[in-house]
């Protein structure tokens, strides 16, 4: 009876480990922003205010540039970069305090072998998210 019970219960707690692993991964819904020039701002709004993100350089695989935002009255936020379909690893950003209503921080992004410029920033403020698809040069 032990020979069966034990990798029974084994299967059992690393099907709970997949589970609850696809679960925690599964990503939240953002609302889609249209950006047609990252470079001149994407205006968005957020929690009934208007707000802006904005790169100062046209982005480039693995050279840093600076990302603002702005939004009223926000408390804190991050920003990650990932491509459709295709895992890009860790890239999350935490923004900070800059002047005014605005965040900040120097983001860089990932190498892509492929060769594919197209990239979504997931931007997170307070708890809600924002998909702000780009391409990079």
């Amino acid at each position: 009876m032990k020979r069966v019970l034990l990798p029974l219960l084994l299967v059992v707690a690393l099907l709970g480990v997949a589970v609850v692993g696809y679960w925690m991964k599964r990503p939240l819904e953002a609302q889609t922003v249209a950006c047609a020039n990252p470079l001149a701002g994407c205006p968005f709004t957020h929690h009934g205010a208007p707000a802006r993100v904005t790169f100062s350089t046209q982005p480039a695989p693995m050279e840093a540039f600076e990302l603002h935002v702005t939004a009223h009255a926000a408390k804190n936020g991050s920003a990650e970069f990932q491509m459709v379909g295709m895992d890009m690893g860790f890239n999350r950003y935490d923004l900070h305090r800059a002047a005014g209503n605005g965040f900040s921080a120097r983001v860089t992004l990932p190498a892509c072998v492929s060769g594919r410029r197209d990239w979504i920033l997931t931007l997170e403020i307070d708890g809600s998210r924002y998909a702000i698809p780009f391409k990079a040069r």
